[in-house]
């Protein structure tokens, strides 16, 4: 009997793949928290590839999170596609991300609430940038500041403003500016008091005005019939007063009694102590831009900060960062409209209407 010996067999070793970092490497990597949470601000900063599944994608992708070693992070989309990962189809990494998107969408449908003769429907404005009115009213808000309605209101105030100071009569400046009746306008009150006086320049306007003094210097409290007017801060009270000409050059200002100097004393206590907020009505007066603006500032909550860049985008106003600076500069309601909050995109305090010093005050106080 012969013996054959065999060879036994072995099974074929596994294909090696690139060598992937560990978890805890992985984890460490600060775009890693990005990733985790998401966050749509990181999205054209870095991409990702999944090995198990060889897509790439952006931070915000919305697919279930992916496992440590199996993600690769990449500084281009060059890089991802070099390493033969292809595009993800639910966050299209190769395309504008879905922030931008919907910026895109609100600016789209800002200009055409400002071309309309007549405020568009909330469902016409949703129809046209092809989502639900629901979510529309939401990113609008989201982006502006401002529901679509109010937006539209801005627009036809800044047109009646326009036409009265070009010395059109009150009946054309009101229907030339959209406003289908004259009730309608007085309802809203829009300009602050009765559109001839505002076509005089504010002749016969009564603005109550007090000084008072906080740590920061001198605080001058200017208010109208609707609510307070003016904050202003200054070393000199002298200053101040004409600062308060300057912005309200026709109208009548009249000293405070002892009830207006509570009403400052609660705007001083504000300002030393701008977390406790200030629960007192405004006069917000501008343009519809710098309504936008300020609603933006205004959602800025104590303690942080935002770049005059992000200002600009959460109002659907990418490129507008120097005209989003110049209506910061405009405020004139120091504090009650957080200005001081803006900072330059590398955290740096740019020029404040009331000193950098102040400003720099007033966000430490803040815990900034």
């Amino acid at each position: 009997m012969t013996l054959t010996a065999t060879r036994p067999t072995m099974a074929p070793l596994p294909r090696r793949s690139p060598a992937l970092p560990d978890n805890a490497s992985q984890t460490a990597d600060p775009r890693w928290a990005l990733l985790a949470a998401r966050d749509p601000a990181a999205d054209g900063e870095f991409w990702y590839g999944v090995s198990s599944t060889g897509v790439y994608c952006r931070p915000s992708c919305p697919s279930r999170a992916a496992k440590p070693a199996n993600v690769t992070f990449f500084d281009s989309l060059e890089q991802a596609r070099h390493a033969g990962f292809r595009p993800c189809r639910r966050c299209n990494p190769d395309g504008l991300a879905l922030a931008q998107q919907h910026a895109a969408l609100i600016e789209q449908a800002c200009r055409l609430i400002e071309a309309a003769e007549e405020l568009p429907s909330l469902a016409t404005l949703a129809d046209a940038v092809e989502i639900s009115p629901a979510h529309f009213h939401r990113l609008f808000k989201a982006h502006t500041g401002l529901t679509p309605r109010a937006y539209g209101q801005a627009v036809r105030t800044r047109r009646a403003r326009e036409a009265l100071t070009e010395g059109a009569t009150v009946t054309h400046a009101l229907h030339g500016a959209g406003y289908g009746s004259s009730s309608r306008f007085y309802a809203e009150d829009a300009l602050g008091m009765a559109p001839r006086r505002y076509r005089a320049g504010g002749v016969g306007e009564r603005l109550h005005f007090a000084i008072g003094q906080s740590d920061l210097g001198a605080v001058l409290v200017a208010s109208s019939e609707k609510g307070v007017a003016a904050i202003l801060l200054d070393d000199d009270p002298e200053a101040l007063v004409q600062a308060l000409q300057d912005r309200f050059p026709k109208a009548e200002l009249i000293g405070g009694d002892a009830a207006y100097e509570a009403l400052v004393a609660q705007v001083v206590g504000f300002v030393q102590a701008p977390e406790q907020g200030l629960d007192l009505p405004l006069d917000i007066r501008g343009t519809a831009f710098q309504q936008r603006v300020w609603a933006a500032l205004r959602a800025i909550p104590s303690g942080e900060t935002r770049s005059y860049a992000q200002i600009a985008e959460a109002i659907a106003a990418p490129k507008s960062v120097r005209a989003v600076a110049g209506a910061c500069a405009a405020n004139a309601l120091a504090v009650a409209i957080p200005c001081h909050r803006v900072v330059r995109s590398d955290g740096s305090l740019s020029g404040y209407a009331w000193g950098v010093e102040r400003k720099a005050a007033l966000l430490e106080r803040e815990g900034v």
